[in-house]
């Protein structure tokens, strides 16, 4: 078998002291293709994460039965959210190691079928149980994309562009983030204007997210299997066998399997405070929001000015998560990706518990928010650099996958435990008092201590060339 695709790099390209280029001018046309596409891929997966957010409450309370309480539809959220992040898990896990067996593009185009074709058909929901299905399939192709994206580029950009490509790719990723704010914006709009059907608007948004399908196109015509996976394929070192043998191979090796741990660990920690913690931040908001305005403006114009405000934060939200994972990247090049963890969790530790503690108004909101979107999700750039770093070709789509998916269960367990300390310890008598979510949220951020205890053990990366098998 001859490989046709050209080689991702030369030996010049690796020697900077030799090469005074910037990152950027050391990638070829293709190589800005194949960033191009995995950072859309990317994108339509966290629009579609975050229209999901967006528009979980408005979904479950036009959806809900009788006598259901504003209270039980929040709780409800927490037991949807949670379904999401098993399928996303179980996804990630699967296909991660499909990844490694048959190639990445072929998987990164499989998985962006799944996710639109489920996103779309959420339109469609009628009880809190075909929604709670739809998310818990939706999530199934939602979790293999970051692992095969992020190894796709990892193995195909230059070594010398390696961190600032996979660390755009995150950045750009908040992109997706801000789309959404912008469509739930626009369709809130169209509600108003009574061009959709009132409280039905989630419904529209749910249908955007499906517009990812025609990824398929390019993915499947224009976009190359890397080099180094050629190679193994060429050499008939692929794994083989069932879907397991890929974890048999990683566990099977003690560098691996501690790069394994460490990696799931630092994923699980970021992962966890996102959507264990961050996630229930639109909640606070709605329920702060609602009191704020029905002081202030009619009755009728309540949920429209909440829904803005909602928005609006979330945009300034994904604003900050822009600069936080452009910080990450600037000092995960020129310190190391240890120092860039340890700051990045700290930061979210801190800001985190400021936000549930003392976020009372709107305008809380808007500087806050960003605060936190910049601390929480700097670290995610982190995991699209440092992932694959620990493992080498045969084995990396389902390393990183296995590290950043391990945590969507824990995120779906830290989901569940939420909602007990909300009904449970911190419960009142008062339905509509936020209270609970706060204390919950407040006492979770101790998840971010777990991150910073195993960066001593956490091997450092920076400068160094992929690992081989």
């Amino acid at each position: 078998m001859t490989i046709k695709t050209p080689l991702p790099y030369s030996p010049d390209e690796i020697d900077l002291g030799r090469d005074n280029r910037y990152w950027w001018q050391h990638l070829t046309w293709y190589h800005w293709f194949v960033v191009l596409v995995a950072s859309m891929a990317w994108f339509f997966d966290c629009l579609d994460q975050r229209i999901f957010s967006l528009a979980r409450n408005p979904a479950l309370n036009a959806l809900k039965a009788n006598g259901i309480t504003p209270k039980e539809v929040q709780d409800f959220g927490k037991v949807v959210t949670a379904f999401f992040l098993i399928g996303w898990g179980v996804g990630g896990m699967i296909f991660g190691a499909l990844g490694d067996k048959f190639g990445r593009t072929r998987m990164l185009t499989t998985t962006i079928l799944i996710y639109s074709v489920f996103t779309g058909l959420s339109f469609l929901s009628r009880t809190w149980w075909d929604f709670t299905l739809f998310r818990f399939l939706t999530g199934f192709g939602v979790g293999g994309v970051f692992g095969l994206a992020v190894s796709l580029i990892a193995e195909t950009v230059p070594t010398v562009a390696r961190t600032q490509s996979l660390g755009l790719l995150q950045i750009l990723s908040a992109v997706g983030n801000i789309s959404a704010s912008l469509v739930m914006m626009g369709i809130t709009k169209l509600e108003i204007l009574k061009v959709l059907p009132s409280g039905q608007g989630w419904r529209y948004m749910f249908l955007v997210g499906a517009a990812p399908a025609l990824m398929v196109i390019f993915t499947g015509r224009f976009l190359r299997e890397p080099v180094p996976w050629l190679r193994l394929k060429e050499q008939g070192l692929l794994p083989k066998g069932s879907i397991l043998a890929p974890y048999f191979k990683l566990f099977g090796e003690r560098r691996w399997r501690k790069n394994l741990l460490v990696g799931a660990l630092i994923a699980s920690t970021g992962v966890v405070g996102l959507w264990a913690i961050g996630e229930y931040a639109v909640d606070l908001q709605r329920n702060i929001f609602s009191t704020y305005f029905a002081a202030r403006v009619p009755k009728e114009q309540v949920l429209g000015h909440v829904n803005d405000s909602i928005a609006l934060a979330f945009f300034l939200t994904q604003l900050g998560a822009v600069v936080g994972m452009w910080i990450f990247t600037r000092i995960a090049l020129a310190a190391g990706r240890r120092l860039a963890f340890f700051i990045g969790f700290t930061s979210a530790l801190i800001v985190t518990v400021m936000v549930y503690w003392k976020m009372s108004t709107p305008h809380d909101a808007y500087w806050m928010m960003p605060l936190m979107g910049a601390a929480q999700l700097s670290v995610f750039a982190g995991f699209s650099i440092y992932l694959p770093e620990l493992f080498p070709s045969g084995m990396r789509s389902t390393g990183t996958s296995f590290c950043y998916n391990l945590g969507r269960f824990a995120a779906a367990g830290g989901s569940f435990f939420s909602a007990a300390l909300s009904q449970g310890i911190f419960a009142n008598g008062d339905k509509t008092s936020p209270l609970p979510l706060r204390y919950s949220a407040m006492s979770m951020c101790v998840i971010f201590l777990v991150g910073i205890a195993v960066l001593p053990f956490a091997p450092e990366t920076k400068g160094k060339p992929l690992p081989e098998d």
